[in-house]
């Protein structure tokens, strides 16, 4: 899967996110969740992604998918598809002490992809997923994606503001 991240088109976006935008607009445990088969959902937290994903390698996809700045994090994409190869809890532990020990105090991106590099060769791999299952899967997310009604709060703010003088405008007069 080494061409993942230029057929996929998909972008990596720091944070949780409710549904995917047009563009993809997840973080990698959103994106490996669609990729291996499974409705999309947010992933606030490591537990809430399905058993057959590595705890401790979802946990730091996550914290270098959030430290990461946009373009750093677009070089996640490649392991979206590898997160789902949890194993034994004796490798679960080795995978866990492995980040653990690589990762004391702040280190760079480099540095961390190396070590999560590092934790994917122990241990069970994540099945080969077929790219053209994988596009199929992600595009199908990207179209269920309404295009974003939201409004910046500033905004919100300023309009209830103004509509609160408005009415008080009216009742004076």
């Amino acid at each position: 899967m080494a061409d993942f991240d230029h057929f996929l088109n998909w972008t990596l976006k720091p944070g949780s996110h409710t549904f995917p935008g047009p563009d993809g607009g997840t973080c990698i445990n959103e994106a490996a969740l669609v990729a291996a088969g499974f409705p999309y959902q947010p992933v606030r937290c490591i537990e809430e992604m399905p058993a057959c994903f590595s705890r401790p390698i979802c946990r730091w996809a996550m914290r270098l998918n959030y430290e990461a700045t946009d373009k750093q994090r677009q070089r996640l994409l490649p392991f979206v598809t590898r997160l789902a190869c949890a194993d034994t809890e004796a490798i679960e532990r080795e995978r866990a002490a492995y980040i653990h020990t690589r990762t004391r105090g702040r280190i760079s991106f480099e540095a961390g992809l190396a070590v999560l590099e590092g934790a994917l060769a122990i241990g069970r791999q994540a099945d080969d997923l077929d790219a053209a299952d994988v596009t199929s899967r992600m595009s199908t997310a990207r179209s269920r994606a309404k295009p974003s009604t939201s409004m910046p709060e500033d905004y919100l703010a300023a309009l209830f503001t103004s509509l609160a003088w408005v009415k008080q405008k009216v009742r004076v007069s």
